[in-house]
């Protein structure tokens, strides 16, 4: 068997074995096949799809391109996060943590922003020292000490997914579930996980703004990562307005801390973080009964034991000791802070969410190109969430921005965005399904 019988096998519609698909990715991970070769078998897999076991043995053969890390000594259930990804989506900050002070040992390996979404890296890297590539030694060594650690993808995880996404990315094969599946998958397995929990998002800031596609997503993930011999859930959440009340790397970042303080009780995003937590520690036998597992959860912020572990987590990866006492003496502060005044009176009905992502790419704080710089200081807090009553000249939001005219292009992006009503929305659960 050779690597153009399997492309030519998958092309005519047939499954392929386990076998057969290793072969491939051996070959791919050896640089053995030409850009030709990897796109014609992502544009077969992407027409004629693959089945469950198949995605499986996807899966398995880019998570074992590369190193898989264990974490054997660290006495206490390993598992992690995975979101899909939306609007001021800063889950991963808190969670990490929360789940650490529960007992959990959390090995977070993070992405940054695609798209209109931020990436969690890029809002770590807002922490003056803070080093998202860490040798190993220091990483096993923070996992097992302090709970967690949040890093970057080394060049050895999962490597043949890096190159079989960037010819994806350029051929138009990237919206097939399967290599969706096995792409997010092979990362996360790669990091030892006894458990998995997956955030896929659904709504106008989400990728995936179809019930029917998340839900396909959200399925295939949960039967591919338990087939892989990781216990794993979905829960699917909705991104139609942002989760936090802030979009951007430093904004969120004191959003977060704001979080751990306690000073977020009540909001969509404490109700996701929470339902994440439970799912976490479920997954992992730490709790059987949910509501409990939501109570540790909400625990770990009222006692400041997850606010600790973040401080030591930060400090532990090169941060300053006391970020959290004194946020706003390390964190980028912009140079504009424009607040965006409501034009009409009633209820905020409608957000468009996706159009808020990308005014923080335009005001600087993500990129076009992966070469660009970004301007960690920059972006929105202060949004007030669907249903709220407001009167002409109340505040919606607050631009943070460097300057002048990018804060005045950004203030009519967010008005733009808003729909007033005379009628209050009905309300949404922010929780929709559970997979």
């Amino acid at each position: 068997m050779t690597p153009l019988e399997v492309i030519r096998r998958k092309r005519d519609g047939m499954a392929l074995s386990p076998d057969e698909i290793a072969l491939f990715i051996r070959a791919l991970s050896r640089d053995e096949l030409s850009e030709g070769q990897i796109a014609a078998f992502a544009m077969a897999v992407f027409l004629r799809g693959m089945n469950e076991a198949e995605t499986v043995a996807l899966t398995l053969a880019m998570r074992d391109s590369g190193t898989v890390l264990s974490f054997a000594n660290a006495g206490r259930p390993i598992c992690d996060k995975h979101s899909t990804g939306g609007v001021g989506d800063n889950v991963s900050l808190m969670l990490a943590p929360m789940m650490a002070a529960c007992g959990l040992s959390v090995p977070m390996i993070s992405g940054r922003g695609l798209g209109h979404t931020g990436g969690t890296l890029d809002k770590l890297e807002s922490i003056p020292g803070y080093n998202i590539a860490p040798d190993s030694e220091r990483f096993h060594r923070l996992v097992d000490e302090v709970g967690c650690a949040i890093i970057g993808q080394t060049a050895d995880l999962a490597p043949a997914d890096k190159r079989l996404y960037a010819v994806r990315d350029v051929t138009a094969t990237v919206e097939s579930v399967p290599l969706i599946t096995a792409s997010i998958l092979s990362k996360k397995l790669a990091a030892g996980l006894g458990s998995l929990v997956l955030d896929v998002k659904l709504g106008n800031g989400a990728f995936m703004t179809d019930v029917s596609e998340a839900r396909a997503l959200a399925k295939s993930l949960v039967a591919v990562a338990n087939g892989a011999g990781t216990k794993t859930s979905a829960l699917l959440t909705d991104m139609n307005e942002p989760l936090a009340d802030a979009a951007g790397n430093a904004v969120e970042l004191r959003n977060c801390i704001a979080f751990l303080k306690g000073e977020k009780r009540g909001t969509r995003l404490e109700a996701v973080t929470v339902a994440l937590g439970a799912e976490m520690l479920l997954n992992a036998g730490v709790e059987k009964d949910h509501g409990r597992a939501e109570q540790l959860c909400r625990d770990t912020i009222a006692s400041g034991r997850a606010c600790d572990v973040f401080a030591r987590m930060v400090h532990g990866l090169g941060g300053p000791v006391d970020l959290v006492e004194r946020v706003d003496d390390y964190l980028p502060k912009a140079a504009i802070e424009l607040p965006v005044l409501a034009q009409d009176s009633g209820f905020l009905s409608h957000i468009a969410t996706r159009d808020i992502g990308m005014a923080v790419i335009d005001l600087g704080g993500g990129r076009r190109r992966a070469t660009d710089q970004i301007d960690h200081s920059v972006g929105f807090s202060g949004f007030l969430p669907l249903g709220t009553a407001v009167n002409k000249g109340d505040a919606l939001a607050m631009v943070h921005a460097r300057d002048e005219q990018s804060a005045e292009k950004a203030k009519e992006t967010i008005i733009a965005s808003y729909v007033v009503s005379i009628e209050a929305p009905q309300p949404r659960p922010v929780v929709l399904e559970r997979l």
